[in-house]
């Protein structure tokens, strides 16, 4: 049995009538398609096993699909998206805007990719190291082997629990892998100094803005 909830992320309001789209890792079951109810919210009662959520044409969701999964859209706008081309598993894809957001641009390969005014990348599904590299030149950092570390690090760990890592976390992790020296919160401000890891470390990771965070 799966609950998948589609809700806005600034109000927390339901979302009715979203198309969803379900895309099964065993590729001999079709896509099963349908749309939220009143409650902004799909039931299925079946087995799913695995797979792929996509709402309004955006990936959002990839894994198990025999729980309860909460989908959060900054807006109602959406595009095509896929996963596996840059966002981790758990990352939505499309076209994800920021309230009262202002468009920039950092120039990747020739090609331009959307972030906000301050920088978190509109569509995660366009992370690459490249964009990783091109953000980090705007904002005037040249990344080191610990700044990779970090920046994968925290990929990692979204795509695994499916929630961004607190500055808690990353100062345990950190601490086991470089020792007290560097594994703390001083030394990774240090080395981002544009918002610390948590925020320019989200940014250069393709990460979007926590909810709260400005």
């Amino acid at each position: 049995m799966a609950l998948i909830k589609v809700i806005m992320k600034t109000s927390g309001d339901p979302v009715k009538r979203m198309p969803v789209t379900i895309q099964f890792d065993d590729t001999g079951r079709p896509d099963f398609e349908t749309a939220t109810d009143r409650s902004g919210s799909v039931e299925i009662k079946d087995t799913l096993g695995s797979g792929r959520v996509m709402v309004n044409g955006s990936s959002h969701y990839q894994g198990n699909l025999d729980n309860e999964i909460l989908v959060e859209l900054w807006s109602l706008t959406g595009g095509s998206s896929g996963v596996s081309t840059g966002a981790p598993q758990g990352i939505g894809g499309g076209s994800i805007a920021y309230p009262s957001m202002q468009i920039d641009y950092v120039m990747v390969d020739g090609k331009k990719i959307e972030t906000c005014s301050e920088g978190y990348i509109v569509n995660p599904d366009q992370w690459s190291e490249a964009f990783s590299e091109a953000l980090a030149d705007k904002e005037g950092l040249k990344l080191t082997d610990e700044h990779w570390e970090v920046i994968r690090y925290l990929r990692e760990f979204y795509s695994d629990k499916h929630v961004q890592c607190s500055v808690r976390d990353m100062i345990k992790h950190f601490r086991k892998v470089w020792g007290k020296e560097r594994g703390n919160n001083k030394y990774l401000h240090e080395i981002f100094m544009r918002g610390g890891p948590q925020k320019q470390g989200n940014r250069l990771a393709g990460l979007l803005r926590t909810k709260g965070e400005h």
